[in-house]
């Protein structure tokens, strides 16, 4: 589906039902089971449940403070009932989403971990994503893509049970469907085989979520997501692999953990860690074994979260007004316990709901600052290495023009109520110290394959927001 400002179009009409996995369901769950509605009343269940229609009205079952989201797994309120697990996300405007199959009864609702179907229908969607997200920008590609996704769905999902998540290793013509593999070994999701001399790559990434008050009476939050991709080039019809993801001694444990469906078992202990329990000693801490047969193309073998003590950039930001100008100060502190060498880091200072910058006065004590072309953003570049006092500091006044229409706006940043947003790399770095090394990685397979592990932090929503006035204790978007 694609969201616009005003309205909210079904892109894929024909997306694609399964009276098989319907019937499935209606067995599995028995007086629990909810119809899945018409396509249309399904699509505008799911935009009211994800407030992007009627936001300006409260419903209690969906906007009240004791219902918290902290994933992309709805439920759904039907005419025939609450329609549960429905995964849904929002990515670079367009909206993907699926209902995965429970093969249990949903009274009471079964921990989402249990769900075998919820991680094969993420790995889908991202697979959808992956190919739909590099033509966004055109229209007629983006067009054309959306044309052919039906085909490439029967393909990857032909019956309900996908097969093969990597949409963008399919053909989008029938006439170009090559039989399935002869050898009766190979796993479906082994679209073609490998020739050549064996290789593997494994990294690690993880993405880091902050909320900085510097408030008494509001807690900091902060939430660390990683993902291991990995691609594979080994020859064979089924060869086995086993990948082992380590932490160093002390390293907070990896939680909510989620496998790629090509993994062929799993410790039990492993996936039963979650972060909505507190920690505790019987926590599983590794190493997490996964052995798998791997698809033919790069794929994501995990995904997981993890509770660290610490955000790697602590920071303080100050904003008041002062007649016609506002004066801002911004502390940034680098924990000592992360590395100190970036691709790249930089602080962005939007002004929301005023006019053009007409003035500024500024010192740094590190770092280049720079005024956007539309003067409304300030971009505080600190580079690739913060000094050795692992400080810096920016102190300004700032005075405004005329405001126009090409100037942001924010409805939560009103008045005083702003943030900073920091954005970094740090290579070969992660927060939780998960790592791949060479010896980690089993390779059942003739050859002495070459391995290569990388690992990064990148930030991802990482706010600071100003100290000297009323901010949001949640400011989350449906995932950019």
């Amino acid at each position: 589906w694609e969201k616009t400002s005003s309205t909210k179009t079904l892109l894929f009409p024909c997306h694609r039902r399964y009276p098989t996995v319907e019937i499935r369901a209606e067995t599995f769950n028995g007086s629990t089971h909810v119809p899945v509605p018409s396509d249309s009343a399904f699509l505008k269940a799911l935009l009211f449940e994800l407030r992007l229609i009627d936001d300006h009205i409260f419903v209690e079952h969906r906007d009240t403070c004791t219902r918290i989201n902290h994933s992309s797994v709805y439920s759904v309120r039907t005419e025939g009932g609450d329609l549960w697990p429905v995964l849904a996300f929002q990515k670079s405007g367009l909206i993907y989403a699926c209902l995965p199959l429970v093969e249990e009864t949903l009274e009471p609702r079964p921990p989402l971990l249990t769900v075998s179907g919820l991680s094969q229908g993420l790995a889908l969607l991202l697979g959808i994503v992956d190919y739909i997200s590099p033509s966004r920008k055109n229209e007629a590609e983006m067009s054309a893509k959306i044309g052919q996704l039906r085909n490439l769905l029967i393909q990857a999902c032909p019956l309900g049970t996908p097969l093969n998540t990597n949409i963008r290793s399919l053909n989008s013509s029938f006439d170009d469907i090559q039989e399935m593999p002869a050898d009766e070994n190979q796993p479906a999701w082994r679209s073609n085989t490998y020739k050549g001399k064996p290789q593997v790559n494994v990294c690690i990434t993880e993405k880091v979520k902050c909320m900085q008050y510097d408030k008494r009476d509001v807690v900091d939050m902060w939430q660390v997501y990683g993902a291991v991709n990995c691609k594979c080039d080994i020859e064979g019809a089924a060869p086995n692999v086993t990948l082992s993801l380590n932490l160093p001694t002390n390293g907070p444990p990896l939680q909510d953990i989620v496998v790629h469906h090509c993994v062929t078992s799993v410790d039990p202990a492993m996936l039963m860690s979650s972060s909505a329990e507190p920690l505790d000693d019987s926590v599983y801490n590794g190493p997490y074994k996964f052995p798998f047969i791997p698809p033919s193309d790069s794929f994501n073998l995990c995904y997981y979260t993890s509770q660290v003590p610490v955000p790697p950039i602590l920071g303080c930001y100050q904003l008041i007004e002062e007649g016609s100008q506002l004066k801002i100060t911004v502390n940034l502190k680098l924990h000592e316990s992360i590395k100190n060498s970036f691709e790249y880091c930089e602080a962005r200072i939007p002004f929301f709901n005023r006019g053009p910058i007409a003035q500024l006065e500024y010192k740094v004590s590190y770092g280049q600052l720079d005024l956007s072309r539309e003067k409304s953003l300030l971009v505080w570049v600190i580079g690739q290495k913060f000094p050795k006092s692992l400080e810096v500091s920016l102190t300004g006044t700032v005075s405004f023009g005329t405001a126009g229409k090409e100037h942001p706006t924010d409805y939560v940043c009103t008045g005083n109520t702003a943030y900073v947003k920091l954005y970094f790399r740090i290579p070969d770095f992660t927060l939780t110290g998960c790592y791949a090394d060479q010896h980690s990685v089993q390779i059942f397979a003739p050859g002495k394959p070459k391995i290569t592990a990388s690992r990064e932090l990148i930030s991802s929503d990482y706010y600071i927001w100003n100290s000297k006035a009323p901010a949001p204790t949640t400011y989350k978007t449906l995932f950019d």
